[in-house]
């Protein structure tokens, strides 16, 4: 049973060989960033009012016309398939048992119309990296569309990759080559070793339009490198605009003049994103730039956040600040690397039974209860009243 998160980081590092833990859990650099994110959340203090009536708890949050159960959500994450066998589609059944939006990544291991059709009646929207070729991200935007994906989501924040010490440190790269450490790391874990052994090498299925036509191996690698099209400006906007009618959403947002300009641009959602600290080491946290970022887009379009979250208070204070719902990413793969879908669907349901809790300790009966004063971020001693 599992009481807290790192209870299910601890269950995933269990199972899974060092080189793959420490792909999912790892951050660039330093990390500064990646810690950041859990300490400025963590410095955050919650305000809650007495004597109110939370007989009832209503988490429900509607976007885009559809209605969530919770605000939150599985943010796109990469090679799932490296993780567990089919890990796209199962994390997209948890997310749908959950009733909260799933969005799979462009590094998805799984082709985008099967993992739809896992789960056809529930929210899922679509990551788009737009590397050089830009065919590439064309048919995935047309098939996304085909397969009735709701929304686009273009992460911004991914020029270059970021410098992923971890990675760089077990050898971790296309093609793979395991040298002796990394051989022990793998007998060592023998369920992960077997399960990968019978499924095969997962691969980025959806850079290829065909179905029996896989991307090179050269292209592979420069997804897992992100190479992508370091040309892509404001003005390519219009380029996806005349492929997907649907909404767009920028992923990886930082400033509120870029969140203001991309209003400008007719973008219909954000996404404040540092990567979850695996692109530029020295960014802020998510957390202390989304009330500057929520006031400068003046409630025109949703503002949604992740990066670091990994409890339901951690999600309320978000709310609080003005964030329609939070995306989480390492929590959903712990899970999932701990217990397949089940554990997937077991840490999701773990923040949203601490929303719930922590909603009624605020004495908040809805989302729509909270704001900006609900959260304050230090402690100061107040003066003591006079005695004279």
């Amino acid at each position: 049973m599992w009481l807290r998160m790192e209870d299910v980081r601890n269950g995933a590092r269990q199972r899974l060989p060092r080189f793959v833990f420490d792909y999912v859990d790892g951050g660039a650099e330093d990390e500064a960033c990646l810690h950041g994110n859990g300490s400025d959340l963590a410095a955050l203090r919650l305000l809650p009012n007495c004597l109110k009536d939370t007989t009832t708890i209503d988490t429900r949050v509607e976007v885009f016309g559809q209605t969530w159960s919770r605000p939150l959500g599985v943010a796109p994450v990469g090679f799932n398939g490296l993780v567990r066998p089919d890990g796209d589609v199962l994390l997209a059944r948890a997310a749908a048992s959950q009733g909260i939006p799933f969005v799979l990544s462009t590094a998805s291991n799984e082709r985008l119309e099967a993992v739809r059709a896992a789960a056809p009646d529930a929210v899922q929207w679509m990551q788009l990296y737009v590397m050089s070729d830009r065919a590439i991200a064309e048919q995935i935007v047309r098939r996304a569309a085909a397969a009735g994906y709701g929304a686009l989501v273009l992460t911004v924040d991914v020029p270059v990759s970021g410098m992923r010490e971890r990675d760089l440190r077990n050898g971790f790269k296309l093609p793979f080559r395991p040298g002796l450490r990394t051989l022990w790391d793998l007998a060592s874990h023998p369920a992960w070793s077997l399960g990968m052994a019978r499924a095969g090498s997962p691969g980025f299925v959806n850079l290829s339009e065909s179905t029996d036509g896989a991307a090179s191996a050269q292209l592979q690698a420069a997804l897992l490198a992100r190479a992508m099209d370091r040309s892509l400006v404001w003005d390519s906007l219009a380029w996806l605009r005349r492929l997907w009618a649907g909404p767009l959403l920028l992923k990886g947002v930082l400033r509120a003049d870029d969140a203001a300009r991309a209003l400008r641009a007719g973008v219909d959602g954000l996404i404040v994103s540092n990567h979850g600290g695996r692109q530029l080491d020295a960014a802020p946290s998510t957390i202390s730039v989304l009330q500057g970022i929520v006031q400068s887009v003046e409630d025109r379009v949703p503002v949604f956040i992740d990066s670091g979250f990994r409890r339901g208070s951690d999600v309320v204070k978000a709310l609080s600040l003005g964030a329609r719902g939070v995306f989480v990413g390492r929590p959903a793969v712990w899970g999932l690397a701990a217990n397949g879908e089940a554990g997937a669907r077991e840490a999701l349901g773990l923040i949203g039974t601490e929303i719930v809790r922590t909603l009624t300790l605020m004495g908040a009966a809805c989302v729509r209860d909270l704001g900006p004063d609900h959260v304050t971020r230090s402690w100061t001693s107040q003066p003591q009243a006079s005695t004279r």
